[in-house]
């Protein structure tokens, strides 16, 4: 059997956090997305080849795959114009000798917090396509079942007639799929493979496997499905994994995983469950909440707390800040007193400007949606819900209450207007 996995799309609902990684190196626990993925196809051992459609940033995901060391063949598939789901599809599998076999399809945005059913789709005798109950079906498309059989899949109805989704897991014959590609267009002028879905059922039947009683499921498909995807992925921690140095007069409440190479300092107080990777430096007289990631090279230094919050790589908060609910991208540098505010005023749930458009959270506390390579200057104040674009500048006392855009400079206080910095500082 192959596996094919579709990796290829830009994420652009997740900009900041997808300006300088593609979608699939999002962490969850420090560990990309795909990643998990590709463990748990290796730990099946039932899959002969793994494919990987490519596309965005596609250097960053081979390497980090290559580094992986595991025990597959993997080969990548340049997508090239990111032409729809279907269109990954028909490439990955385009160049496939014998049809007959399966393929186990994964989009590589999705998290599971058991990732074992991958195994127990991969054996089912027969074209799979797995769901999951949601109280919000209209974001999705909605399965049609009758039978416990497959009928059709309805993308994003207004009045949806059932409240079971497609995951985006599916196991098929690759005769199938091939027999059954010629679909028109959608509105985007993208090929779905959902549309390819609704031609297969039409001669061949598909079971419907409901894993909603067996895992949790996440799309990652805005911002704060991440702090979302990390909170269930902690829940699996159940006692204290500490292999770092611990000075005196540190508390720590379990579960906590410390990895290797880190140091917490005295007067730390650590409240599990928490995940902090290798190499990771904690205060002294930090304080880090429940729910909070920090990952690898990161430094949280004196009077700092984190608070539900993801942190990822070499990221610097190096005194007397506090950020809450919020995501921080990699490579970026706090000023001292820099404050990510996760709660408004009138306590209503917080909004998120996406692609132009308010998406309500859903969250009553959302902080700061911070990309990668920001620099802050002392004193700044960052509203809840307001994004900063990679590679920007915010100047000491700032108060920002908008979106930031990528490579841009915030100057004042009050009025504030953005000057784009000269290109040959990121020539680098």
């Amino acid at each position: 059997m192959k596996a094919l996995i579709l990796a290829a799309g830009r994420g652009e609902r997740l900009q900041p956090i997808t300006d300088t990684r593609p979608k699939p190196l999002i962490p969850i626990l420090c560990k990309p997305l795909i990643e998990w993925i590709i463990r748990t196809i290796e730990n099946t051992r039932l899959v002969d080849e793994v494919i990987i459609v490519v596309s965005y940033l596609k250097e960053k995901i081979i390497n980090h795959i290559n580094s992986l060391n595991v025990d597959l063949k993997i080969k990548f598939v340049d997508q090239g114009s990111e032409l729809g789901t279907g269109d990954a599809v028909i490439k990955g599998l385009s160049n496939i000798k014998d049809i007959d076999e399966d393929v186990l399809i994964i989009y590589s945005d999705i998290f599971l917090s058991d990732w074992s059913v991958l195994r127990d789709i991969a054996v089912i005798d027969d074209n799979v396509i797995v769901g999951y109950y949601s109280p919000n079906p209209s974001n999705y498309g909605v399965l049609l079942i009758e039978n416990g059989l497959l009928k059709s899949i309805v993308e994003k109805p207004e009045k949806p007639l059932s409240n079971l989704i497609n995951t985006g897991i599916y196991k098929l014959r690759i005769r199938d799929i091939l027999e059954n590609k010629d679909v028109e267009t959608s509105s985007r002028g993208e090929i779905e493979f959902t549309d390819i879905i609704n031609n297969i059922v039409k001669h061949s039947r598909i079971r419907v496997l409901d894993i909603s009683n067996r895992t949790k499921w996440i799309d990652i498909g805005l911002p704060w499905n991440i702090i979302d995807a990390n909170k269930i992925a902690l829940e699996s921690l159940c006692e204290n994994s500490i292999k770092s140095i611990v000075e005196e007069n540190v508390t720590i409440k379990p579960p906590v995983y410390i990895g290797e190479g880190s140091i917490i300092r005295s007067g730390s107080y650590i409240e599990g469950p928490v995940y902090i990777d290798r190499g990771v430096e904690i205060g002294p007289n930090a304080r880090i909440r429940p729910y909070s990631v920090i990952c690898s090279g990161s430094r949280i230094g004196f009077s700092v707390e984190v608070k539900e919050s993801i942190i990822m790589e070499n990221v610097h908060i190096s005194h007397l800040s506090y950020v809450g609910d919020s995501i921080v991208c990699e490579n970026t540098n706090f000023g001292a007193g820099t404050i990510t505010a996760n709660l408004r005023f009138d306590e209503k749930t917080v909004s998120v400007n996406i692609k132009g458009r308010r998406v309500d959270s859903g969250r009553r506390k959302l902080g700061a949606i911070i990309g990668g390579y920001v620099k802050t200057g002392i004193h700044v104040s960052i509203m809840p819900g307001v994004k900063i674009g990679s590679y920007s500048w915010i100047s000491p006392g700032a108060v920002v209450k908008h979106d930031i855009p990528s490579k841009s400079f915030v100057k004042t206080e009050v009025n504030y207007f953005i000057d784009t910095l000269h290109n040959e500082i990121f020539d680098e």
